[in-house]
């Protein structure tokens, strides 16, 4: 299949007049620019990008988007927003997840995100019981990738406690926890069922240092000996005061003495870090999971991203809670954090002439390609053809060309400029409709019917 674009930004390069041949598999065979569009069987006049790969999602968490925006008597917080994600969680179904799931890939697909990893720690029955089938779960997350045709990375993850020390999980927590012996159970059934795809693949996660000890942190790493492995880390300050008050450490400080983290490793927010700790993390070669909407909704707080970026720090961004899922939103909200908190503009962009919107959106490509373990990110031969088409007749973009139109599309726009989406090579969005979208929302709506009566 070869397809014809008038411009294009390859993840590094902007080319005109572009040839893109797809071979059966869905990688990219060849990239030609000058090309002639009498060649392609297909001829699209927008501006082609490469997808985000999106690397932190919550998926069930998406259905209680904007339940949790009322004030209390006390302090709002992470934490108060935590009890009421553990209320809604205990009522939902494996059907309920594959419904909710389905719809929210559908958004993040027309959102710029063609691909995604799932830290997924919803294992068990609304009892806490175990099901007969140890993947039920994460098989109803496969089943809407596959329902959706998002690229996946599964990170099932590993929860044990309930608070720094070996503390035993509450209530709230008994759908999520599992043994070493378990998660291996788990692990292993998913190795057999989807291992090997090239849009699929399986890694693994820790959900934090609160809930998994140091024996345990060592005998997950043992299970599996390659594949990204993501753990949320350095979120709040009551997490590092409780760390502290545990180990006498930060948490990134005790995660790097006692870990060896490299380029497998993707810590999720890592917000609150020293100059010490930020300088550390880079040269680990790890990648800092970045996720601005979710981080501004909870009040998490800033992330120190220009010195990161100074020490050549990779990051990617996650769309997490999912209360916003949209490219442009997130890398917006990235920069604007880090200008409100300055009180200057053009952070992300290091160098003197070089594109703010651009700079983040090539980082974040190269970190999200990276943290997924998968081919994609960038559109040249060898990768996978997960692109998007911007709409070159959306008055955002007119006489917009290079740069200019990232930066028009973060700093100004935003989803309804993406007209068409696909995944390794599939025409998934087509004139911002998704080809299953009837069902999947239909069976959402039902889905969110029976939770809320």
């Amino acid at each position: 299949m070869k397809l014809f674009f008038p411009t294009m930004f390859s993840g590094s390069d902007w080319l005109n007049d572009v040839l893109m041949e797809v071979d059966t598999n869905g990688m990219i065979k060849s990239i030609v620019s000058k090309g002639k569009s009498s060649d392609a069987d297909k001829i699209f006049n927008g501006t082609c990008l490469p997808g985000l790969p999106n690397l932190h999602s919550h998926a069930f968490q998406r259905a209680m988007a904007g339940l949790t925006e009322i004030a209390g008597s006390g302090v709002a917080n992470f934490w108060t927003w935590q009890k009421v994600m553990y209320e809604f969680l205990a009522k939902l179904s494996p059907d309920d997840v594959e419904a909710i799931a389905s719809q929210l890939y559908v958004e993040m697909l027309k959102g710029g995100f063609t691909s995604v990893a799932e830290f997924h720690y919803l294992h068990n029955d609304k009892n806490g019981g175990h099901f007969e089938n140890p993947a039920e779960m994460s098989d109803r997350i496969f089943a809407a990738a596959n329902k959706t045709g998002i690229g996946l990375t599964h990170l099932p993850v590993l929860y044990a406690h309930g608070g720094f020390g070996g503390l035993e999980p509450h209530e709230g927590q008994k759908r999520f926890i599992k043994t070493v012996g378990q998660f291996q159970l788990l692990l292993e059934t998913l190795d057999d069922r989807y291992g090997g795809g090239s849009e699929r693949k399986i890694g693994m996660a820790l959900h934090s240092l609160r809930a998994v000890s140091p024996d345990l942190i060592k005998d997950a790493l043992a299970l599996k000996s390659e594949g990204p492995i993501h753990i949320h880390i350095a979120e709040q300050t009551r997490e590092v005061e409780q760390c502290i008050e545990w180990s006498g450490q930060r948490p990134i400080e005790w995660l790097l003495g006692n870990t060896d983290v490299n380029e497998r490793w993707c810590l999720i927010h890592a917000t609150h870090t020293t100059d010490a700790e930020t300088e550390a993390v880079a040269a680990t070669r790890a990648v800092a999971g970045l996720c601005p909407t979710t981080e501004a909704n909870l009040g998490d707080g800033l992330f120190p991203l220009e010195k990161f970026m100074n020490q050549k720090g990779r990051i990617g961004i996650g769309s997490d809670s999912n209360v916003s899922v949209d490219v442009a939103e997130e890398l917006r909200l990235l920069e604007y954090g880090q200008r409100l908190n300055q009180q200057r503009r053009n952070i992300g962009a290091s160098v003197a002439g070089t594109s703010t919107g651009e700079t983040l959106f090539q980082e974040s490509l190269a970190g999200g390609s990276q943290a997924l373990g998968q081919s994609v990110g960038f559109l040249t031969p060898g990768h996978r053809a997960d692109f998007i088409i911007l709409n070159n007749q959306h008055p955002i973009l007119y006489g917009r060309t290079g740069s200019a139109i990232i930066d028009s599309w973060i700093f100004t726009g935003g989803r309804e400029l993406i007209s068409d989406v696909f995944v390794a090579g599939q025409h998934l969005v087509k004139n911002h409709y998704h080809i299953n979208q009837e069902s999947i929302q239909s069976r959402y709506h039902e889905t969110i019917k029976s939770l809320t009566n």
